[in-house]
Order: C-alpha cells, then sequence, then structure tokens
C-alpha cells in the first residue's frame, strides 16, 4: 500500500493513494483505524480490510511528509561510492572502520519537511546541499534484530532528502563530533510511506535514484548499490538497543547523490528547484527559500 499524509481544508489526515484518488483511512476503516500515520505504523490494524469508497482527487488535497514528527531519524552511510568520493573531497581517506561497522548519527525528528515545502537556508550557510536517499520506518518493537529477520520489523519505505549546510557541517567537524548543526535544519520525506508487498523483491532492493536540480539531472545510483543491507543498519541500530514503532532508518546518500561529490556544479541557492525520485516510490519536490 502506498500511505501519505495529506491537507484537506486546514486539517491532516492519514490517507491511502490508489491510483490519483486519495482515501482517508480512518473513514475506511469505519473509524476503526486512528487518522494518524505515526499512530497507524504503532498499532496493529486490519489495513487490508479497507474500504476505500468516496477518495478525494490528489489534485484536491496537499501532501505532506508521511510522517510529519516521526519517533526518530538515524541515518546511516551505507553506500561505498559516496564515502569514498565524498572524503576524498575533503582530502581524506576511507577509514578501514567503514568497512567493520556500518555508522550513523542521529538527526532533527522535528525538522521535517513534506513535498512541495520551501526549505529555508541556515543563517550563513554558502554551500547548501541536497543528499539522495531512501528511508525505511520500523513497524514492530526489536531488540537485537537479527539482519536475516529485519524485513520482519520494516513498515514501508520513502525518499529521504538530508539537506546539508556543507560549510557549517565541515567546521563543525574538526571537533570529533557531529555532524549536527550541518545538517539540523531541515529532513524532507515523501512523497509516498510504501510497504514492502508494493515493491518487486529479488533478494535485494532494485530501484534506480535520481537527482534533478532545476530540471537537469545531477545525480543517479540504484539501492541496490548500497554497501551495508537495510538488514545490517537495523542490526546496528538494535544492536543492545530497543526500536520502535515509527522510527525512521536512512540509508546514507547514494554515489553522486549530492553537489559535494559533483565537479564544477554551484551550491544551491534561492529559488533552486530540487526534485528526487525513486522507481516506486514516486518524486520528492522541494523549492529552496531565503536564509532562516
Amino acid at each position: 500500500m502506498k500511505f501519505v499524509t495529506y491537507e484537506l481544508q486546514g486539517e491532516e489526515h492519514a490517507g491511502v493513494l490508489k491510483g490519483e484518488k486519495v482515501y482517508n483511512v480512518h473513514q475506511a476503516s469505519n473509524g476503526k483505524v486512528p487518522d494518524d500515520l505515526l499512530e497507524i505504523v504503532k498499532g496493529d490494524y486490519a489495513l487490508d480490510r479497507l474500504e476505500l469508497n468516496d477518495g478525494h482527487d490528489l489534485s484536491q488535497v496537499k501532501l505532506k511528509a508521511p510522517l510529519p514528527c516521526p519517533a526518530s531519524i538515524r541515518d546511516f552511510y551505507a553506500f561505498e561510492e559516496h564515502v569514498i568520493t565524498a572524503r576524498g573531497k575533503r582530502g581524506l581517506d576511507v577509514v578501514p572502520e567503514w568497512y567493520e561497522i556500518p555508522v550513523f548519527y542521529f538527526t532533527n525528528h522535528h525538522a521535517v519537511k513534506g513535498p512541495d515545502e520551501v526549505i529555508a537556508s541556515p543563517k550563513d550557510c554558502e554551500k547548501l546541499d541536497y543528499e539522495l536517499e531512501i528511508a525505511c520506518v520500523i513497524g514492530k518493537k526489536g531488540r537485537n534484530i537479527k539482519a536475516s529477520e529485519a524485513s520482519d520489523y520494516l513498515f514501508g519505505y520513502m525518499i529521504m532528502n538530508d539537506w546539508s549546510a556543507r560549510d557549517i557541517q565541515a567546521k563543525e567537524m574538526k571537533v570529533g563530533l557531529g555532524p549536527a548543526k550541518g545538517k539540523d535544519f531541515a529532513t524532507s520525506f515523501g512523497p509516498y510511506l510504501v510497504t514492502p508487498d508494493e515493491l518487486p523483491l529479488h533478494g535485494e532492493l532494485d530501484l534506480k535514484m535520481e537527482a534533478y536540480v532545476n530540471g537537469e539531472r545531477y545525480s543517479v545510483g540504484n539501492v541496490k548499490d548500497m554497501y551495508y543491507s537495510f538488514g545490517e543498519l537495523i542490526e546496528r541500530a538494535s544492536k543492545d538497543v530497543t526500536l520502535y514503532p515509527g522510527e525512521v532508518i536512512g540509508s546514507g546518500t547514494v554515489g553522486s547523490g549530492c553537489i559535494l561529490e559533483q565537479t564544477g556544479r554551484d551550491w544551491l541557492k534561492a529559488g533552486d528547484r530540487v526534485e528526487l525520485s525513486i522507481t516506486h516510490l514516486g518524486s520528492l519536490i522541494n523549492v529552496v527559500g531565503g536564509e532562516e
């Protein structure tokens, strides 16, 4: 299923997208399912019994981030090409430890943006960047989850844009901690949260990933290029820690998936239109605004 959070007449609702129609989940369940997607992810509901009648045309509603305020966001560093290229741009080699364990940082789950929202550049940022990622959402409580069993804990997948203030990030990480303020201002999700049964699975996720700035393709890659699988990311995240429904796990940036990796590209500026797309997960579009 493709789940969405949408706004209609000033109110937010949880919905299911079928074709070009959005159906209110609460109404389709005769009130048995909450009208909040985060609560749906946390619960155990008979979602296959929804009566999808009287939907709204997609053009009539405003899509929001599927999870406007998730329980948490862990963002990993799982694509080898990105690690090699991005560190190389900073004159750094890939440390051996990267090949031993998947690493992550926590980002701000209260700064989530949705489709078509304007992204305000942080004050004093001169090197604003996008990052093309895929994220999964945890759907079941678990601790010390094995990679081979991780699919049982997945609710779905969505596109993620890990916006980055590169100059702020570079300065603060010299201290040996972070990223923090270089990432603190915005993370975009959307447009849908897609359950695994909607995706063609042949042992791995084979989904094309692309990024466009003002209509020009800047990035292209594939989810299958992840050095660490989502199962391995979930195993690492849950080691000695309990994961809860509604927590988000980001893949990290696909190879070529940011301006930092490009040669001869300008950083993002006010008015730029950034579009990220992943096969079966849709397209996530944001426009860059002025300074915060």
